[in-house]
């Protein structure tokens, strides 16, 4: 009986998973307007109940895939860019981290910053409001901790002057946030060209104005642009 339970326990986590998996499909896909209960639960076999089970509708689902996405998105920074003993090197490997997830997931990415509408589907009444709901989530401080806390470690190693380390990764992820956008939406064009005339410079002159040396940063931006292949 014990392990009938266990399987059961196990299906319905099953679902759940299957569930969140066709949603991030289909987002990526159509956007946020594609998501529909119907064909969601379709995809994977299920009633429609099964979303209202797991998720309590819609805007719980929508939830569900925000915070998956925010824990997705610091796991991938860290990956890519685990704590040594050089914090730039860090912070830089941790900003190209940063646009590739961005890039890969451009719909997930916009919906993480409550763009669009999936902030009325949620309930909030603008993006800002859904934008602020989502980084205060525990998964939201927690994915921009990682860049926080490599700006705090250049400031403690004298890489930038002394200043808010707030702020300052604040300036660095306004910089980053706006870019990356601006590739999403076609806007800057070749992402090859993108890189060397407007990433590389934009990366540079903003660390070095915060106090970092222009050939270490030019250096570090190398070495980890060179670990894509």
């Amino acid at each position: 009986m014990n392990a009938g339970g266990g399987s059961s326990q196990e299906d319905e986590q099953g679902t759940r998973e299957r569930l969140l998996g066709a949603a991030f499909e289909a987002l990526e896909r159509g956007g946020v307007e594609s998501l529909r209960a119907r064909d969601l639960t379709k995809r994977i076999d299920a009633s429609t109940m099964a979303l209202y089970t797991h998720f309590g509708g819609m805007p719980g689902l929508i939830d569900a895939l925000v915070r998956d996405g925010l824990k997705r998105f610091a796991e991938h920074i860290r990956a890519f860019a685990p704590q040594s003993d050089d914090p730039l090197k860090d912070l830089i490997s941790g900003g190209v981290a940063y646009s590739t997830f961005a890039l890969a997931n451009p719909q997930l990415y916009r919906l993480m910053f409550g763009l669009g509408d999936a902030g009325k589907l949620r309930g909030f009444g603008s993006e800002a409001e859904a934008g602020q709901a989502t980084w205060s989530m525990a998964e939201g401080v927690d994915a921009f901790s990682v860049l926080l806390r490599s700006v705090e470690r250049g400031i403690e190693a004298g890489i930038f002057w002394n200043q808010d380390a707030t702020a300052a990764a604040t300036q660095i992820l306004t910089a980053t946030h706006g870019y990356v956008l601006l590739l999403i939406g076609g806007f800057i064009g070749d992402p090859e060209a993108a890189t060397r005339d407007v990433a590389i410079p934009l990366n540079v002159n903003l660390l070095a104005g915060l106090g970092a040396d222009r050939e270490r940063v030019e250096s570090a931006i190398g070495a980890a642009l060179s670990r894509l292949g």
